[in-house]
């Protein structure tokens, strides 16, 4: 097994598949940091630059997608003139010199398109991933909501009733995500029971939008560590629902551990109550839709989402789940289970009084025991009964929304 931390330690000439992947990841790593980037990761950056470049010339017989193309092209999109990116590359000269191929991009130019045109890194290092080789050409871009996703604000650059521009706006949109289309679109791979060849369009949309807004609160984010997640974690977190302001404590708490919890609404026509996913630089990302205003959804349809970051999430794959579907897929089954077993243990659920004989009072009396709000065990055996009349009263139901409201 290749030790990353003692790979990147001391850069050397890339040898193997292995070594050249760890030193991809670590690029897009250092680009994601933008302007915090320090003097010494600079040069580091550049250094792994060049040896990547060096391996893959010697390597790989299929050009990569060209930079510059992908440059001229989001100029189109967003109707940007040579101007408008002297920003990005110092000077008009330089501007003319990149465009036309006289000068190379350095990696100062890199992060700032990165960060200012949202191309992403591999990209600009042209070293985006070459499969599928043949561009998909079954994307109907009209298919997405852009009148909802207009009305919303998402799509703030088009004109009333100019149909090109609202599809150059749509495009612009999901590609400024990371979902980027032609030859990669939607390249990442959707899980969850939400998905349906009628919502496909609305759900990228959602995500994609979910994606720019936790990007925007990367700023103070805690660092993240894979091996923090844990039942004991879960345990953890499930106790703040004790708390009048548990939700908001949640989110906080997940924050301070380098996990972004996105409150979006879902698009109509969806039947969306959260997802799970990991942002190209990693970052673990919770879109929660709150589509039921209800304490007992809240809980454990973000518990479910944090069970998939912990142990299904991975660099290339999006759970999107409607929890009101059934399912067998075992990943969702194993996300159900360590949600509900973090808010109650098996062995004291099938024992309680609560389960056993489902009253007003049992559930109270667990609830206290455990020191979870008792919204969440009022929730559970509405659903494990299939029976939502009983309980009403305990489920918390319009107590999350007025929470975010500054959010949603």
């Amino acid at each position: 097994m290749v030790n990353d931390s003692a790979v990147l330690a001391s850069p050397t000439i890339v040898r193997t598949e292995a070594q050249h992947q760890t030193y991809l990841t670590e690029i897009m790593r250092l680009i994601g940091q933008g302007s915090a980037l320090s003097p010494a990761d600079t040069d580091r950056l550049e250094v792994l630059s060049v040896l990547v470049e060096a391996y893959e010339a010697s390597r790989y017989a299929v050009e990569p997608p060209d930079p510059i193309d992908a440059i001229l092209f989001r100029m189109h999109e967003k109707g940007l003139k040579r101007a408008d990116l002297i920003p990005y590359f110092g000077t008009s000269s330089r501007v003319s010199e990149v465009l036309g191929r006289k000068r190379s991009l350095t990696v100062q130019m890199m992060r700032d398109l990165s960060k200012g045109l949202g191309l992403s890194a591999e990209t600009l290092l042209g070293l985006a991933d070459p499969a599928p080789a043949a561009p998909r050409d079954d994307l109907d871009w009209s298919q997405f909501p852009a009148k909802e996703m207009h009305r919303r604000g998402w799509l703030s650059r088009i004109g009333e009733g100019v149909t090109h521009s609202i599809d150059q706006a749509v495009r612009g949109f999901i590609a400024d995500a990371g979902l980027q289309f032609g030859a990669a679109a939607f390249r990442r791979t959707i899980a969850g029971e939400a998905q349906s060849p009628s919502t496909r369009y609305a759900l990228y949309a959602w995500l994609a939008r979910v994606v720019q807004r936790a990007r925007s609160l990367k700023a103070g984010l805690g660092p993240y560590d894979h091996e923090r997640l844990s039942g004991a974690f879960l345990k953890e977190l499930a106790q703040l629902s004790w708390s009048d302001r548990g939700p908001v404590l949640a989110v906080e708490f997940l924050r301070r551990h380098g996990i972004i919890v996105v409150i979006e609404a879902h698009l109509k026509g969806t039947q969306l109550d959260g997802a799970a996913l990991r942002d190209l630089d990693g970052t673990p990302i919770i879109g929660l839709t709150l589509r039921y205003d209800r304490l007992d959804n809240f809980w454990f349809t973000l518990m479910h989402e944090v069970a998939h970051i912990w142990k299904h999430v991975g660099d290339h794959e999006a759970f999107l789940d409607d929890l009101d579907a059934s399912s067998e897929d075992r990943r969702e089954a194993e996300a159900n289970r360590l949600a509900r077993d973090a808010f109650v243990p098996r062995l004291i659920w099938k024992r309680s009084a609560a389960a056993i004989s489902p009253t007003r009072e049992a559930v109270i009396q667990l609830s206290h025991e455990l020191r979870i709000h008792p919204s969440i065990i009022a929730g559970r055996l509405r659903r494990e009964t299939g029976n939502f009349k009983i309980l009403g009263d305990l489920v918390g139901q319009g107590a999350v929304r007025s929470l975010f409201a500054a959010e949603a």
